[in-house]
């Protein structure tokens, strides 16, 4: 008989299902693993033979193989300690279990259980792809999955536990703890928040039009590029954006946390979208993702899936990198492929750049003299190519400096005015947000009426606008439009949307 517990190994950012089985059979005593394990599964055969000794197992003088299957997929993890232990262990067991169990987790040589970070994401995708399977993790992860759903687990502090749960083989019950924040019901469906804000809008002095544009932004995600003198606030804006962004589902929270653990951070299960923001001097790899020893590895791009990447300094990007942003911006997916590996990841970001008008950065001030000819300025400024810009939806020219006490508006009032243009996409059954709508959605959510529409065709004639350009202009307008709580789009709407359009 061949006992069989599953686990997973992470490829990319999604995790695939390992059957792990064992066999006893009479030769030379020896303990292998097969099926393309890594270095960290091997180097378990170790910690399991320490651990089951501490357990009190007498090893059978038997040669035991531990396969992995699918054999031709590469297995990373220190996590695979626990099912082989499990299957060894389970020696002079006859039968074979009723339930679909699945292990993860790392022993130490005493037989303790280890948490590692990895395992919030591998669990949560289990949880996407199977139902009704029963598993067994270690006591320490207990504080990271009790928000998972339909979770039926037994968490252990050692292996003896382990096996104990096992050849008991009775199915856990699924505990879920709710979440203790303020949200907002749409349709049935919670989408929670925080009304906490590290940075406020409030400190931005001045920047009307910034301002108003970065609201926009933050309710529909559109692609936004902010230039001005250095010093202007574009950088704060950028950074502030973050608090006032739309509320998240549950599934939205355990994602950005999973994204969070597989890269090395700390596990974080609260409201709040990811901020990436790469130094002009990252390399491609770093940014668009890369390949090693045949793992696939997820850039900044993909890592900020949910959330926003910040590209400040926009035009000191390397070309390679520039160019490369155009298809994630445009498809909201990333196909990455290398040799070894073909991976798909959501890329559906807020994008916002921030740039200088010229190399010393005075060529719109008025007070500063530019020292850059004419020459540097084109170069600077061709950095950033047409078909990249088209991409943008909205592009905004800082003012020189700030004067006067005139009223400003903090994130909370930012925030609330997002939340009133939230509930109004999703009254609408609307999937995406407005910046992320596909052609069927924008037909479906933009109509214009007569007036309006001819109103946009004179722009597109005038100033020479794409099809990519024209859409754009009219997602924007919904998004003016729901800040309004406007159920059609207006002539102001696309006229002011308009205006953010880099002529």
């Amino acid at each position: 008989m061949v006992q069989k517990i599953y686990c997973a190994t992470k490829f990319g950012l999604h995790a695939s299902i390992v059957e792990v089985e064992v066999s006893f059979n009479r030769a030379l005593p020896a303990f292998v693993i097969s099926g393309l394990a890594s270095n960290a599964i091997q180097e378990s055969k170790q910690r399991v033979h320490s651990a089951l000794l501490s357990c009190g197992f007498a090893f059978p003088p038997l040669k035991i193989i531990i396969n992995l299957s699918p054999s031709d997929l590469p297995k990373y993890g220190s996590h695979f300690d626990l099912p082989i232990a499990l299957l060894v262990g389970m020696y002079k067991e006859k039968e074979e279990l009723k339930h679909r169990w699945f292990a993860f987790g790392e022993l130490g040589l005493d037989g303790a259980l280890k948490h590692s970070n990895s395992l919030f994401g591998i669990v949560l995708d289990i949880l996407l792809q199977e139902k009704d399977i029963c598993m067994i993790l270690p006591k320490e992860s207990e504080k990271y999955f009790s928000l998972m759903p339909n979770l039926h687990c037994m968490y252990a502090e050692n292996l003896q536990e382990a096996l104990e749960f096992l050849r008991a083989d009775q199915k856990p019950d699924s505990k879920q703890v709710e979440l203790n924040f303020p949200f907002l019901e749409i349709v049935g469906e919670k989408y929670y928040y925080q009304e906490k804000f590290s940075l406020d809008f409030k400190e931005v002095k001045g920047q009307r039009i910034a301002k108003r544009a970065a609201l926009i932004a933050a309710s529909g995600f559109h692609n936004i590029i902010l230039e001005g003198n250095p010093g202007s606030g574009k950088s704060m804006i950028a950074k502030r954006v973050q608090d006032i962004l739309p509320p998240l589902t549950l599934y939205d929270i355990l994602h950005n946390a999973k994204i969070n653990s597989w890269n090395q951070e700390e596990i974080k299960l609260v409201p709040q979208r990811n901020f990436k923001s790469p130094h002009q001097s990252a390399s491609k790899a770093s940014i668009i993702g890369s390949a090693a020893n045949k793992e696939p590895r997820p850039g900044e791009i993909a890592l900020a899936h949910l959330g926003v990447l910040f590209f400040d300094e926009l035009p000191h990007f390397s070309k390679e990198v520039l160019e490369a942003l155009r298809e994630p911006l445009e498809n909201n997916v990333l196909a990455l492929s290398r040799v070894n590996s073909k991976v798909i990841y959501p890329t559906s970001f807020l994008f916002i750049g921030a740039q200088n008008p010229c190399p010393c950065g005075n060529l719109l001030s008025t007070k500063n003299e530019c020292r850059c000819s004419d020459r540097e300025i084109a170069k600077y400024k061709n950095r950033l190519s047409e078909p990249f810009l088209d991409r943008i939806d909205l592009f905004v020219q800082m003012e020189e400096e700030y004067r006067g006490e005139e009223a400003t508006m903090s994130s909370l009032e930012m925030q609330k005015s997002v939340f009133r243009a939230f509930v109004m996409q999703k009254n609408r059954r609307q999937e995406n947000f407005n910046g992320k709508m596909s052609d069927e959605e924008i037909e479906k959510f933009c109509a214009l009426d007569g007036q309006t529409q001819q109103i946009l065709l004179q722009a597109q004639d005038r100033f020479g606008l794409s099809m990519r350009s024209v859409n754009k202009i009219k997602k924007v307008a919904r998004t003016i439009a729901d800040l309004e709580e406007k159920e059609h789009i207006e002539k102001r709407h696309v006229l002011e949307a308009l205006s953010y359009r880099k002529i």
